[in-house]
């Protein structure tokens, strides 16, 4: 036993940090794309296209993912992620260079592509390197963890580097790339030189189009796989918008917008773990209708409350120096009840997982693949969003994600039951 610990240990470490690049390239298309409106003067649906283009990738690559995993193993798979994740990021790099928002699509767009094979390998590797069984599962729950906490992080950090000019350059955010193609590095090295277990993928004697179409049969699943569109689009679109308005205003700036995005994030690790605390004594069903009620109150209020009212909120900020510093900010208090729905979205994504897949039996797998072609609502929506924003404001845009989380309360209360014999 010992001895698989020393085997196995700086894999498993390698692998949380993989968890953690997850949440670091994703966070890092909503304020990239603050900078992208500003350098070529864009609107702001345009100014979230690169984060349109990561998602996007997800309904491209979803299902393919989980066929490359069956044929070529989960080590082949990650090195090929990884490998991928690099690409991206470098393609991303060379468009500060350029001054080229076509070349920074592209390469978001191929960070889409890796995000989802990471996606789908990091869970069951972790779980292989930790032997299975709660060691497996507490080794997932420290993955899920860190991303969260590199989630916190991200925005905060571009915020630093693109400071307070009047317009930020894809330059600015190059030390952030520096460091995520160094870690994609160093990890793809590490992966590439130890000897891993490979999980037995499953295998099936139906042909894929046929698993595809009885996981379809099924009513809750199908609603349930449109609730994880709309999900991943108000997590993404709740903070990411909030981002961009918080970086226009003159009273807040950019780089104290970046701390107010990181504590909605910081707020959903303190949420997933309380999660994990009551799972198993309180029902999916019931935890998805309480938090997405709540979110729809938090949203409403946001909408409805004056921008002109103000609270105190402790972030970083910047000087007229240049100099940083934590105190206490004051910012619209539309952005406190904003950054409060990361408490509700935080447990959302197990819950819905749960009961969309209930009662499928051996259409598990495959719909677990169709899931995470659904995480394209995370480029999509806030899209929408941004369009709407463009056109009316703000804040009468954060309709977009109150009807997101209406439809999540609908499936909560009664697209979750299971009408299939």
């Amino acid at each position: 036993m010992n001895k698989t610990k020393q085997n196995y240990a700086l894999p498993i470490v390698m692998m949380i940090f993989l968890f953690g690049m997850i949440a670091f390239v994703t966070n890092l298309a909503v304020p990239m794309g603050v900078v992208a409106r500003e350098q070529f003067s864009f609107s702001n649906f345009m100014g979230l296209m690169g984060n349109m283009a990561n998602f996007i990738a997800y309904a491209v690559m979803g299902i393919p993912a989980g066929i490359l995993l069956q044929k070529i193993g989960y080590k082949k798979t990650a090195l090929l992620a990884i490998a991928v994740g690099l690409a991206g990021i470098f393609v991303q790099f060379l468009s500060g260079h350029a001054a080229s928002f076509g070349v920074y699509l592209l390469g978001a767009f191929i960070a889409g592509f890796s995000m989802t094979l990471l996606n789908t390998v990091v869970n069951p590797m972790l779980n292989t390197l930790g032997g299975g069984g709660n060691k497996g599962n507490q080794l997932i729950q420290i993955g899920g963890s860190f991303n969260s906490l590199v989630a916190t992080f991200t925005p905060a950090f571009v915020g630093i580097l693109i400071g307070e000019a009047a317009k930020a350059n894809i330059t600015d955010v190059f030390p952030a790339m520096y460091i995520a193609m160094g870690v994609f590095v160093l990890v793809g090295f590490v992966l590439w030189t130890v000897s891993i277990p490979e999980p037995h993928a499953e295998s099936f004697s139906e042909p894929l189009k046929n698993l595809m179409a009885g996981a379809l049969k099924y009513r809750h699943f199908v609603l349930g796989a449109i609730a994880i569109f709309f999900y991943v689009g108000v997590e993404v679109g709740t903070q990411g918008t909030l981002n961009v308005w918080l970086s226009g205003l003159p009273t807040v700036g950019k780089t104290t917008a970046g701390f107010v995005v990181a504590t909605y994030w910081f707020l959903m690790f303190i949420g997933r773990l309380f999660g994990a605390s009551v799972a198993s004594r309180v029902s999916s069903k019931a935890l998805l209708t309480i938090t997405s009620s709540v979110a729809m109150i938090l949203i409403a209020l946001a909408i409805f409350s004056p921008t002109t009212s103000q609270v105190t909120l402790p972030v970083l900020q910047r000087s007229a120096a240049g100099a940083l510093s934590f105190g206490l900010s004051q910012v619209p208090i539309n952005a406190m009840f904003l950054v409060l729905v990361g408490l509700c979205t935080s447990v959302m994504w197990g819950g819905i997982y749960n009961l969309a897949v209930e009662g499928l039996g051996k259409y598990v797998a495959i719909a677990s693949g169709l899931f995470m072609v659904m995480v394209c609502g995370g480029g999509i929506l806030p899209a929408m969003q941004g369009w709407v924003a463009d056109k009316v404001g703000y804040m009468p845009s954060y309709w977009v994600m109150f009807a997101g989380f209406a439809y999540l309360l609908y499936y909560a209360l009664l697209g979750s039951k299971n009408v299939n014999k």
